[in-house]
């Protein structure tokens, strides 16, 4: 078990080091370009709902959101069945962001997966998908 952890530490810090390095160049931080591929992926999500997705208060994100929304990434919509709701969705400028970093995540997805079998990679799907549910 501690082989285990000590690889599951490694790999979320070259991930995280690969994120940084990747939005290093932009305005954005990588908590922002979370919330923008969470919502390009989704089109539209409550407030609650994105601040789970990324594992945050509500508070810290209407923080997050007023500062994407300040510099036209995302916009507040209010939602059609509940007044006390908004939804959050991509500006034109916000899905530029969304698919030009989602371009990256699906080539460092490449890169990783390149060393795996097919089943390799199947397999890493489905345990990752079952981690995700547990978590």
């Amino acid at each position: 078990m501690k082989q285990l952890t000590q690889q599951i530490i490694e790999f979320y810090e070259k991930l995280s080091s690969w994120e940084h390095a990747v939005v290093k160049g932009s305005e954005l931080s990588p908590g922002q370009i979370h919330a923008i591929e969470i919502i390009g992926h989704e089109e539209s999500l409550r407030m609650k709902e994105l601040a789970e997705k990324l594992g945050i208060t509500t508070g810290t994100l209407t923080v997050m959101v007023d500062k994407l929304e300040q510099k036209g990434l995302l916009r507040r919509q209010p939602h059609e069945s509940d007044r006390r709701s908004y939804l959050i969705e991509l500006t034109a400028a916000g899905r530029e962001h969304f698919v030009s970093h989602h371009e990256y995540h699906l080539q460092l997805t490449e890169e990783i997966t390149s060393v795996l079998t097919p089943q390799e990679t199947t397999a890493l799907g489905k345990i990752l998908a079952k981690l995700i549910k547990q978590m």
